[in-house]
């Protein structure tokens, strides 16, 4: 009977010893986790519409930002909008009328922002400049990527990294959702 009953218990503790390992959502221990992006289909950063297979840059690994969300009128004049750590800045003559814009600083261990209206297109070209202060030491240089919402990278954007001020900044010619990248 022992040996009966010590098989009966390892098959009642594997389970259950599976669920609390699978389940465990708890990233402090070890930090925040990375993001990794596979190698994927990535539109040219050249303006040529053409797309390349390459390796696309990985997200950048950061503390959780919160999530805030900003909604200002912008018209010929431009103007710029503050989201939380992030600043979107639009040059005059971008925009022919007046827009309600939302800009959301999107939850989460990337540092992410969506503007919308969706697919808004801009006369001139607006800068997006991304805060990486809460992200880990990378050497490498960064760079803004214009993303889905899955955060797959779908464009490189030519992007200027300010180490000292930690943040990079990229041109963008419509709305939709942006990341740091290295």
């Amino acid at each position: 009977m022992p040996r009966l009953y010590r098989n009966a218990v390892s098959l009642l503790l594997v389970p259950v010893l599976l669920v609390t390992v699978s389940c465990s959502t708890d990233e402090t221990a070890f930090g925040p986790s990375r993001p990794e992006l596979p190698t994927q289909l990535v539109a040219s950063a050249d303006g040529s519409g053409g797309s390349t297979l390459l390796e696309a840059a990985p997200l950048l690994a950061c503390v959780e930002q919160p999530y805030t969300k900003v909604t200002k009128l912008v018209g010929p004049e431009g103007g710029s909008i503050v989201v939380g750590s992030h600043t979107l800045v639009i040059p005059k003559g971008a925009l022919t009328e007046k827009v309600q814009i939302s800009a959301e600083q999107v939850e989460g261990s990337v540092n992410s922002v969506r503007f919308s209206p969706e697919g808004l297109q801009f006369a001139r070209a607006a800068e997006v400049r991304l805060s990486y202060s809460n992200c880990e030491q990378v050497p490498s240089k960064k760079q803004v990527v214009y993303t889905d919402e899955q955060l797959k990278v779908l464009e490189l954007l030519p992007s200027r990294d300010s180490n000292s001020s930690r943040t990079v900044t990229g041109k963008i010619d419509h709305f939709s959702r942006y990341a740091v990248a290295y």
